[in-house]
């Protein structure tokens, strides 16, 4: 199993939690908690959590070429969610 975390500065985790897990449900499982949420693509999952200061993104999957592709469609979706907010992703092992 193949895993990255990111941790991302922004005041409106919260919101930026909300709006993937929404925009997301109609395709996915997710599973949204006060902390947080966990979605299940089929490529991997996604783990999104509500941190002081910001939101923990953790990709999980079953090889490396799917963990690349997991980071730039989560990083992707997340920048749209955050509007005009500049979110920067430094992906860690």
């Amino acid at each position: 199993m193949y895993q990255s975390r990111a941790s991302v500065s922004t005041p409106n985790a919260e919101r930026l939690i909300k709006r993937l897990s929404n925009h997301w449900r109609h395709k996915f499982p997710v599973q949204l908690s006060p902390e947080g949420a966990d979605i299940e693509l089929p490529i991997g999952t996604c783990s999104l959590h509500n941190t002081q200061g910001g939101l923990q993104v953790t990709l999980k999957a079953s090889e490396e070429e799917q963990l690349q592709r997991m980071q730039t469609v989560v990083a992707d979706h997340l920048q749209r969610m955050g509007n005009d907010e500049a979110l920067a992703f430094d992906w860690q092992a």
